[in-house]
């Protein structure tokens, strides 16, 4: 049995750390299983009062149930604070232990046939530095597939303790992982000095990695822009103005927008005026006549539109236009922060998020949310809480990391939760302990296109 000494900054100070003493490390399921497949009408029963105007689906989904690997040793806070990857039959998520100055991360690959889901990729071990060294303890970024075959991502310190100099910190680093050699290589450390990368993405045809910075002294509150030829392995642009946790990417012109206004669990600044980078012109990033809420994005539909998100509002963007417009609510019940959503890609008519993202999401059934931008209804799939809580003794509370399989047919959810909580523990905040992952199958009827 072990204890965990909670060491959190402000921006996770909601997100407490379970004490309890009868936890089994690593988590496991009954019998030893690797992955638990359920379907259930529980799947479909709310808790709480929705919104007006929210669905529910009429067929319940069937869903792949598994704990993460590796969450065997003290740490501060298992947790996962990046953006997920579905492609070419896997899909890629990543946890860290949240530890500073010294902490570690993980990557892991899910195969969708064998519903396996294995680390591939130790921060801690790929760097290889001492112990008196600082080490990132998140992937905080997207985790994006690059056309050199590479999938690439960027670190984020654990602790927001950790400053410069303290600890030998120099900034932190961009990688990238081969799926099919099992290489790992580091891209860059500290492209820009003494900056953490909390937000990236990467444009995969022109091999270019987007971040938005947060420096490594807390007492600094800049938030640089960093434009990173990954292929020549250079800065390819910089700035001191910089996006606070997400870049709307177009894919079919090359083109990055993004702006400076902060959107946090408790608040947000609402939307904000657009800038527009070209890689074919780097330059300062230019305004443009486009205002939204931007927390999070998804990839380009097929359309040609990109879906943002800010607490409860959606917006629509145009990358042929380059004109935005509201959509309006997002939220279902009570939580509205939403750091993660995503686009049917075969369609693009379908979107999926969780709300509750730093948690709080089981206040609501902790739902998984579908909404359709061709009638601007928002229906929930699932209402995920009630049924874990009750079978396998999990709460999920939030989710920072989702992805939508190619098919548009699954959606890929990994959750910060947690085990040991009494029924009564659900009335006050939850805290978390363990990561999981879910393969939410969407049943067809309620996908047509």
């Amino acid at each position: 049995m072990r204890s965990y000494l909670m060491v959190l900054a402000a921006t996770v100070a909601t997100c407490e750390v379970s004490t309890a003493q009868d936890l089994q490390w690593p988590p496991m399921l009954p019998g030893g299983k690797k992955v638990a497949t359920d379907t259930s009408p529980a799947f479909l029963r709310p808790i709480g009062t929705l919104r007006p105007g929210v669905k529910i689906g009429r067929t319940p989904p069937t869903i792949d149930f598994m704990y993460y690997s590796g969450q065997d040793y003290k740490a501060n806070l298992w947790s996962a604070w990046g953006d997920n990857l579905a492609v070419n039959g896997k899909c890629y998520s990543a946890i860290g232990d949240h530890t500073g100055p010294s902490g570690n991360a993980f990557l892991y690959e899910y195969d969708i046939k064998t519903k396996t889901l294995k680390e591939v990729v130790d921060v801690k071990q790929v760097l290889g530095l001492p112990e008196t060294h600082y080490t990132p303890g998140k992937i905080h970024s997207r985790i994006d597939l690059g056309k050199d075959g590479w999938l690439y991502f960027a670190t984020h310190r654990g602790s927001t303790r950790v400053t410069v100099p303290a600890n030998n910190y120099k900034g932190d680093w961009i990688l990238r992982h081969h799926p099919q050699t099992h290489k790992t290589e580091i891209i860059a450390h500290a492209p820009l000095p003494n900056q953490c990368l909390p937000t990236g993405l990467l444009d995969p045809q022109r091999l270019i990695y987007y971040a938005g910075t947060a420096d490594g002294d807390r007492t600094n509150k800049r938030v640089q822009f960093l434009a990173y030829d990954v292929k020549n392995r250079k800065v390819l642009y910089s700035d001191d103005y910089g996006p606070y946790r997400y870049v709307l990417f177009a894919r079919s012109t090359g083109r990055v927008y993004f702006h400076g206004n902060t959107s946090s669990p408790s608040r947000s600044q609402g939307p904000g005026q657009l800038v527009r980078f070209d890689p074919t012109k780097p330059g300062p990033p230019k305004p443009i006549d486009a205002r939204l809420g931007l927390r999070s994005a998804t990839l380009e539909t097929p359309q040609g539109k990109v879906y943002t998100i800010d607490h409860d509002e959606l917006w629509e963007f145009d990358t042929k236009t380059e004109k935005a417009k509201t959509l309006g609510a997002t939220a279902v019940g009570s939580k509205t922060y939403t750091t993660s959503i995503d686009a049917d890609p075969k369609t693009g008519r379908y979107l999926y998020y969780v709300p509750g993202a730093h948690g709080g999401a089981e206040a609501d059934g902790s739902p998984l949310v579908q909404y359709d931008v061709k009638t601007r209804t928002r229906k929930v799939i699932a209402f995920l809480q009630p049924f874990y809580h009750n079978t396998y003794g999990y709460v999920p509370s939030g989710a920072f990391g989702t992805a939508v399989s190619p098919a548009g047919d699954t959606v890929y959810i990994t959750w910060n939760g947690a085990r040991g909580v009494e029924a009564e523990g659900l009335k006050k905040r939850v805290r978390w302990n363990t990561c999981a992952f879910m393969a939410v199958h969407i049943p067809y009827s309620e996908r047509r296109p």
